[in-house]
């Protein structure tokens, strides 16, 4: 697959991909941790090329892991951070899409507060997009960043039962990853109050829990979710010490799970209401510092195989 084109301009999601193209990625980035881990880091696979990081919302991981990634492939990287509060929708965006192009980058990473704000984007613009994130909707290289960590210590992905626990409804990262892990087949099971699942779960093949007790029961991978307060218009919980009671990560509820059953966390932690710092700092579980790291090598891994697909030249 490492001489193969990927056959999708860009990455603006992970529904829509199918096991094949998912696995290409995965197993690219599996070189790529090996280089991140050498002395000399940097490859001059991307030299003369441009990426821009155009961030309409805060968010220091992400960013910066596509900035090493793209500065360790050689391509040169410009990081754009706009202020949602002070971006139109609609017009405001295509002028954007018009002023990247009369800079000729080959790559542009974007997130967005609004849910689908990355795709009409990348309609107006001549480079690969990479989705960094769209509202509620998707984000995809954590998706694939997750299943590389799950991958490389579990050694596969399919016949897995994955529980994905808390804020679901508010997060994008819940949906990449189920997209991801109902195509590569594994199980997933989701677990939270009520008012944190989304309207249509019983639709998205995968098995809903009110009780995490009872959901955590015989599961290899236990992935919890921020509670995203930002989103939050209204009161989806009582409390967050009621929350924490019920559906926060602790030693007593991971005990329900296979006895090497991992925990993680897309970042960033609620220390004391989505997980406790006993559980999330345990050593042996714990794959929440690694998911840091496997981040840098999926987005090594999407920037080299849509900047296949660009030619050396292209037409004024």
């Amino acid at each position: 697959m490492t001489d193969q084109r990927f056959p999708h301009r860009h990455l603006l999601g992970i529904q829509g991909l199918g096991p094949q193209e998912i696995t290409a990625i995965l197993d690219l980035a599996d070189g790529y941790v090996d280089q991140n881990r050498s002395v000399d880091k940097r490859k001059n696979l991307l030299r003369g090329r441009t990426l821009v990081n155009l961030f309409f919302e805060n968010s220091t991981r992400t960013r910066t892991s596509f900035e090493l990634a793209g500065k360790r492939l050689g391509a040169d990287v410009i990081n754009m951070q706009t202020q949602a509060s002070s971006v139109a929708k609609g017009e405001t965006l295509i002028d954007t899409a018009m002023t990247l192009n009369a800079m000729h980058l080959d790559a542009l990473v974007v997130r967005h507060p609004d849910s689908g704000a990355v795709k009409l984007l990348s309609e107006k613009v001549n480079c690969a997009v990479i989705n960094g994130g769209d509202g509620s909707h998707e984000h995809p290289t954590q998706a694939l960043l997750d299943a590389l960590t799950i991958r490389r210590h579990k050694g596969r992905l399919a016949g897995l039962t994955v529980a994905i626990c808390g804020d679901v409804v508010h997060s994008r990262v819940a949906r990449s990853n189920i997209y991801l892990l109902n195509t590569m087949g594994a199980q997933v099971r989701l677990i939270g109050p009520k008012t944190l699942m989304p309207a249509a779960v019983d639709r998205m093949g995968v098995d809903v829990y009110h009780d995490m007790r009872k959901g955590l029961d015989g599961v290899d991978v236990v992935m919890m979710l921020r509670i995203q307060n930002e989103r939050m218009k209204g009161n989806f919980i009582p409390s967050i010490r009621e929350y924490f009671h019920f559906f926060g990560l602790d030693r007593e509820k991971l005990a329900m799970a296979k006895p090497d059953a991992v925990i993680m966390h897309p970042g960033p932690m609620n220390r004391g209401v989505e997980i406790d710092s006993d559980v999330a700092d345990d050593v042996e579980r714990s794959l929440i510092r690694e998911q840091v790291e496997m981040g840098v090598a999926v987005r090594m891994a999407c920037l080299d195989l849509l900047t296949r697909n660009i030619p050396n030249q292209v037409a004024v």
